[in-house]
């Protein structure tokens, strides 16, 4: 399928590795031109060479951090000085602090506020004006958790909820600018994310890192972890011009795991 993106401007947040890096690859090979961005100037750096070596595409990589304005506005404002326009954007940031209900703080809460909802609310707002200019498609990565919550992950339940509610009253909003805006759940995707939370659990559990993978993956229809590029190519379908007409809904990447309808 050609999904029309040559030529096209992705803005690609948190892509110096996981889901975010993934997606910026996919974008690249489909011949769109990405900006990169991330907290660490060496690892972004390292992200934009690596996907531009193997892809032949323009990829730049910036330094922002998610929770803050400035940050953001910078981000999107160097991108069109040096891309002369934006078609798309992906919204993604770190996952929140695992915990249950009694163990978390104001801080903690607040802070995952800043990192997960304010960081999507800031950099759909900043990227607004350029998307006008031409339309263009907003996607934003949150969780199963929206959908079925996950006991040990309270914080991403109810902020990345609040992402999913934005999303839906934005699609009615921007559609006359011929702005599109969805949301990708992601499953047990194979990732650090997915790692650090297994090791989480297995410290909880009393059990190894391995088992916790095996329990999770026996509960798999596919009985696997899905691969990042298998989410990215999701992703670049999503903001592409190949599903002109799919607009304010969420689709899961999970190898049939989630039971809701």
């Amino acid at each position: 399928m050609d999904l029309k993106i040559k030529e096209k401007v992705f803005m690609v947040a948190g892509a110096s590795s996981g889901l975010g890096y993934a997606i910026a690859s996919q974008l690249a090979a489909e011949g769109a031109s990405v900006s990169i961005a991330s907290r660490t100037a060496k690892d972004i750096a390292k992200a934009a060479s690596a996907i531009s070596s193997e892809t032949s595409s323009e990829v730049r990589g910036y330094v922002f951090d998610a929770r803050d304005g400035d940050s953001i506005d910078r981000w999107v404002s160097d991108t069109l000085n040096d891309f002369g326009r934006i078609d798309g954007i992906l919204v993604n940031a770190g996952g929140p602090t695992p915990g249950m209900f009694e163990e978390l703080t104001d801080n903690d809460w607040q802070s995952a506020f800043e990192l997960t909802l304010m960081s999507s609310v800031r950099l759909i707002r900043a990227a607004l004006p350029a998307l006008k200019v031409n339309g263009g498609s907003i996607l934003t990565l949150t969780s199963s958790a929206v959908k079925e919550p996950i006991d040990i992950l309270l914080l991403s339940n109810v902020m990345r909820s609040g992402v999913t509610s934005l999303v839906k009253s934005l699609s009615v909003d921007l559609a006359k600018d011929n702005i599109r805006i969805n949301n990708l759940i992601p499953g047990s995707i194979h990732t650090d994310r997915i790692n650090a939370l297994n090791s989480f659990i297995s410290k909880r559990q009393d059990i190894s890192p391995e088992q916790v993978q095996a329990n999770a993956e026996a509960s798999i229809p596919m009985g696997r972890y899905g691969k990042p590029e298998e989410f990215a190519n999701a992703a670049a379908f999503l903001l592409s011009d190949a599903s002109s007409y799919i607009n304010g809904t969420s689709l899961t990447v999970d190898g049939g795991k989630m039971k809701s309808l």
